[in-house]
């Protein structure tokens, strides 16, 4: 495995990497690990310009049209 050393961090980091350590029960090295396990391992989220794209083409506008339920009892027909 590799090491990493992380030089002028602000005390401000380095006390909220221990409290964060502290309510996990672990290490303040533990929890930079899984810090950065979390952030750069993580599966990507999608834009949702991309989630849209990918939903499928079923129909044509016309065919999702309101149906006066009151006015015509066999919608299916």
């Amino acid at each position: 495995m590799a090491n990493l050393i992380v030089r002028n961090l602000q005390p401000g980091i380095v006390d909220a990497l221990k409290q964060r350590a502290a309510r996990h029960g672990r290490s303040a090295e533990a929890e930079h690990r899984a810090l950065l396990e979390e952030v750069l391992l993580r599966p990507r989220r999608k834009k949702l310009a991309e989630a849209l794209a990918e939903i499928p083409n079923v129909g044509r506008d016309e065919d999702f049209e309101r149906v006066d339920d009151a006015a015509d009892k066999d919608v299916f027909d």
